[in-house]
């Protein structure tokens, strides 16, 4: 979300904080710009669209370790307060001190992340293209505190061979970002994070998305519109929370460096309501994925008209300005077509436990009935498609910042089989 409002960026990732004299760029060509949004708008629709599939396996999920982090209202509430505090920080330290060192630190951080990210997006492929026969052996690491019957487990963490390969692989695109800053590299793991993002976070209910919604939409327009402070921290930042296409292509190929950018908060932000709004069609059960496909049609008409203003009026925009209103409208409008407004925030009110016998107790009333099962049993089987999940305590300080994914995904993005003891620490 951030930096969607520099979305015409002109400085790449791995350039000079102060260069001497810069020579002025020539404006992109129409191709080059063309291809450069068109690719942002692809990078930025993957990752919403298999992260909010893979969002139903994770809240059917009976292991604990793979449980999401819920969002609740109260969470919603403060998350753009702490975002702008997180934002205004980042903005200070890159003024008073060298952002050599600041990135430096930064690049560290997220060489370790994002290489954990990388490794848990690729791990399904990856498990489909080992054969049968592959020696795959269990491991475990284990950390413990004190002795005899005052050892407390502090991490208990179990992978095995196929784990291994993945975070080989995920760590040679580590060293390529870490040592070259490479587009393509931090495009890898700008992706990598948005899909986690929006496998990994879960709103509890749809009242509490708008609030999510709503509070970021004023974030994003306050400091865009209002201070330079985002556009200034979007590109000082040498740090995969942005995803880049260079406009210039087609002129220099893979060392192109005049870059525009989408910020990985105009992707989670959205896209955790649009899987919220996949879990809801499947608890209707009506076979049909409406509400999904309809905030993922909106997601893409809000991002091709930021783009659009952008074009025209050569200023960063933020980007929520025009997702917000789309991804909440268009479902609004469709529920009140359908007469299911009510079904839809009383589902969202009731949590998810009570998410079925809202639509089914619609349908009787109707006199429709539910072929092939009970409403007990539909009852019943709703805790499985769409189970209770823990309160978030770790959840993002700003979405698309160093802090954004790290802190409320650095225990998930892992491995699927790691378990903490510890108990988690509120922020």
């Amino acid at each position: 979300m951030e930096e969607a409002a520099a979305l015409n960026g002109s400085a790449g990732p791995g350039a000079s904080p102060s260069p001497p004299a810069p020579a002025a760029r020539p404006p992109a060509t129409p191709e080059g710009m063309a291809l450069a949004y068109g690719s942002l708008v692809l990078m930025a629709l993957l990752p919403i669209f298999f992260g909010a599939l893979r969002s139903v396996s994770c809240a059917k999920s009976k292991n604990s370790s793979e449980m999401p982090e819920t969002i609740t209202s109260r969470d919603a509430a403060r998350f753009p307060i702490v975002a702008s505090c997180t934002l205004l920080g980042l903005y200070l330290f890159f003024k008073i001190f060298s952002q050599e060192y600041i990135n430096l630190l930064l690049s560290m951080y997220f060489f370790v992340l994002g290489i954990l990210a990388l490794s848990h997006t690729i791990s399904p492929m990856m498990n489909r293209l080992f054969p049968a026969n592959f020696p795959n052996k269990q491991y475990q690491l284990l950390f413990t505190q004190g002795s005899g019957e005052s050892k407390e487990e502090i991490v208990n963490y179990e992978f095995d061979t196929k784990d291994l390969v993945c975070l080989a692989l995920s760590s040679v695109v580590g060293v390529w970002y870490l040592l070259r800053k490479h587009w393509i590299a931090n495009n890898l793991f700008g992706l990598a994070f948005s899909l986690n993002g929006v496998e990994l976070l879960h709103l509890n209910n749809v009242s509490t998305g708008c609030i999510l919604l709503g509070g970021l939409f004023i974030y994003d327009v306050f400091w865009v519109f209002g201070t330079n402070v985002m556009v200034t921290v979007a590109k000082s930042f040498e740090a995969p929370i942005k995803l880049v296409f260079p406009q210039d292509l087609l002129e220099k190929g893979l060392e192109a460096d005049n870059f525009a950018m989408l910020g990985l908060g105009d992707i989670v932000i959205p896209g955790i309501f649009i899987a919220l709004l996949l879990r809801f069609d499947i608890s209707l059960k009506k076979n049909t994925h409406t509400y999904f496909y309809t905030s993922f049609v909106a997601y893409i008409f809000g991002l091709g008209l930021t783009i659009f203003i952008m074009h025209i009026f050569k200023h960063a925009q933020p980007a929520l300005l025009y997702l917000v209103p789309a991804c909440i409208g268009f479902p609004l409008l469709v529920a009140l077509a359908k007469g299911e407004v009510t079904e839809m925030f009383r589902w969202a009110s009731a949590g998810v436990g009570a998410v079925l016998p809202t639509a089914l107790e619609h349908r009787k009333h109707a006199d429709v009935p539910t072929p092939g099962h009970s409403w007990r049993d539909s009852y019943e089987s709703s805790a499985e498609i769409l189970p209770h999940t823990p309160r978030l305590t770790h959840f993002p300080t700003v979405s698309g910042s160093p802090a954004s994914l790290a802190d409320s995904m650095q225990q998930k993005l892992s491995c699927p089989r790691r378990r903490r003891q510890q108990s988690p620490s509120a922020m």
